[in-house]
């Protein structure tokens, strides 16, 4: 399958820079098999049904951008050069993977420091990252990440306007706990404590997974064949009491909806023949068209980056031709699109 296949037009001003305020009021796109409504993220009480679960994603973005000062001695004297890192992801060896601009100004060894308290050490470079080595490790790292970090925005919105103090709130999840993502599961961003208890009042359960969202999600597909690309890997958890809640749902015939690609990819990876088990671990799973889905019975998400992944993702779930009617829609009728963007719920014809 070609990835012009996954392309469309969209213009410019529907990339949204801000949330809706409040969360809930973002509009929301009802798509039932090929049937499309106009509605409101706070109608969601109205439109699911009792003994509904929403599976939703607990992780925490953490503030991943970082500017700091790289000293050097040399035939020059001491210089010092400013550079901006965004941090992708832990590794095994204790290190973090990470974007340095610019990595040509950096070498192995030197001290790049961020704050009075925050350093790392340079200790490798390749597949255009530098690998840092954190002068602090644990609460304290975390601490001192927060005085200095910011948001890690998306690349459209970061182009747009730098991170500010609304977005230590506006791109963290009202329910965020597990600290590691680089990216926000940005389909929950629309719910806020009065939508969850109306939804709770409704009869709509809900359960929290873990998957923490790696900087991989903004990555470009490059090439014209799908089958080659590879995904990047992101760590997940599932645990028994989320796969037994989920479980006991499908048995009721209660519909499981995840919250998010993040959501739907994590209970796709932990299904096995149809029920789910607990799971932890990396997934690099590749949702594409023909994709047998073995828990997700509908999603709820934002609006996606043409020739994306999650354009992929949609159009397996809804399939291709719907999906183009459901983004035709969406951008005639003005819909907002990317991470701050509006929300769909797609609901696939049994």
């Amino acid at each position: 399958m070609k990835l012009s296949n996954f392309d469309f037009d969209l213009p410019e001003r529907l990339i949204a820079t801000r949330p809706a305020r409040p969360r809930s009021s973002a509009r929301l796109l009802l798509a039932e098999g090929a049937t499309i409504a106009d509605r409101i993220v706070n109608e969601l009480p109205d439109i699911l049904r009792p003994g509904d679960r929403l599976v939703l994603n607990d992780t925490k973005v953490i503030p991943a951008r970082l500017s700091g000062l790289r000293h050097r001695s040399g035939e020059a004297g001491e210089t010092s050069a400013r550079i901006e890192v965004t941090l992708l992801e832990p590794r095994a060896d204790g290190t973090w993977a990470a974007l340095v601009k610019p990595l040509k100004k950096v070498r192995d060894g030197e001290r790049v420091v961020f704050s009075d308290a925050l350093s790392a050490t340079v200790e490798g470079r390749g597949d255009g990252q530098a690998y840092l080595r954190f002068n602090m490790t644990g609460d304290d790292f975390d601490a001192a990440l927060a005085d200095v970090g910011a948001m890690p925005l998306p690349p459209y919105i970061a182009a747009k306007r730098p991170a500010d103090e609304a977005d230590n709130d506006d791109y963290q999840t009202y329910w965020a706990k597990h600290a590691g993502a680089v990216a926000a599961p940005t389909a929950s961003l629309h719910f806020d404590g009065p939508l969850l208890a109306a939804l709770e009042a409704r009869g709509v359960q809900f359960t929290h997974v873990t998957l923490h969202v790696g900087a991989g999600t903004f990555l470009p597909v490059k090439v014209d064949d799908i089958r080659d690309h590879k995904m990047h890997a992101e760590w997940g958890e599932v645990t028994a009491k989320a796969a037994a809640e989920i479980n006991a749902t499908k048995a009721a015939g209660g519909r499981v909806i995840p919250v998010g690609t993040t959501a739907l990819r994590l209970i796709e990876s932990a299904a096995q023949d149809g029920a789910m088990a607990s799971w932890e671990g990396p997934t690099d799973i590749f949702i594409t068209p023909g994709f047998q889905f073995q828990i997700a019975d509908g999603l709820m998400t934002n609006f996606h980056l043409p020739k994306s992944t999650l354009m992929m993702l949609v159009s397996a779930l809804m399939g291709g031709e719907v999906i183009r009617d459901i983004y035709a829609h969406a951008i005639a009728e003005e819909y907002r699109f990317f991470s701050y963007g509006d929300s769909s719920l797609l609901l696939p014809n049994d």
